[in-house]
């Protein structure tokens, strides 16, 4: 039996991996699309978490994440790839000193008719993917070492800091001009869509989880190389437009 402080740091820092790829997804689509979808949609994915432990246990860890990873991964690739697009487009247009530019030019946040489905599937894919993933580390670390209280523990302080720090920080990302920040969620479901769909399908990432940053770079550099083509395009035909 391995002692209960390993246990509990071990757990706790595994868990915070999948938690911070959580909080991220909610706290940038609740900053783009508005929070009354997306806090529903959490509350919703906690939801099915609670009733999966209750009801399954430690048979969770038989459940088969390699599709539930495609699904949840195609799902973030193409809301992130539209997002990513437009993000490209418009800060092409005003530039990176758009973070400058006259607030009644920006795009608000949702506000059709009806329920924001688009912000609700998105955060409670998210919680339920990576909470299915703390409950698997929790469940199959604790129970092996013989320590699930301590597992537990570890796992849901995890969840609860990385949360609390993402409440934290939710105030400063909404001050962020949403064309810039629609980039910037844009390129963050996209690489979390690449990264999971390509999981689920069997692909090993070098590196593991440490692969998101690789694929992070990759994109925040495609982007970049697009910006600046689409501006210079743009400088050169406004002389002929004249």
């Amino acid at each position: 039996m391995t002692g209960i402080i390993p246990v509990l740091i071990t757990t706790f820092l595994a868990s915070a991996v999948e938690a911070v790829e959580m909080v991220t997804i909610v706290v940038g689509v609740g900053a783009t699309r508005g929070w009354r979808a997306v806090l529903i949609g959490v509350v919703a994915g906690f939801g099915v978490l609670a009733v999966l432990i209750v009801g399954l246990g430690a048979a969770l860890t038989r459940i088969p994440i390699g599709p539930l990873r495609i699904v949840v991964g195609g799902l973030l690739l193409v809301f992130g790839l539209q997002w990513f697009r437009k993000g490209i487009r418009r800060v092409a247009a005003r530039g990176l000193a758009g973070v400058q530019f006259n607030p009644d030019d920006e795009e608000r946040e949702w506000t059709g008719d009806g329920f924001d489905w688009t912000g609700f599937v998105l955060s409670f894919k998210g919680v339920v993917l990576e909470g299915v993933e703390v409950v698997l580390i929790v469940v199959s670390f604790g129970a092996s070492a013989g320590q699930l209280g301590a597992a537990v523990i570890g796992g849901a302080g995890a969840v609860v800091v990385i949360g609390g720090i993402g409440g934290v920080l939710h105030p400063f990302v909404t001050r962020i001009p949403r064309s810039f920040l629609q980039l910037v969620v844009g390129t963050l479901l996209t690489t979390f869509g690449t990264f999971w769909a390509l999981e689920g399908i069997g692909i090993a990432w070098p590196g593991g989880d440490g692969a998101i940053v690789g694929l992070l770079l990759l994109y925040l550099l495609t982007a970049s190389a697009n910006i600046a083509l689409v501006r210079r395009r743009t400088l050169v035909l406004a002389p002929e437009r004249r």
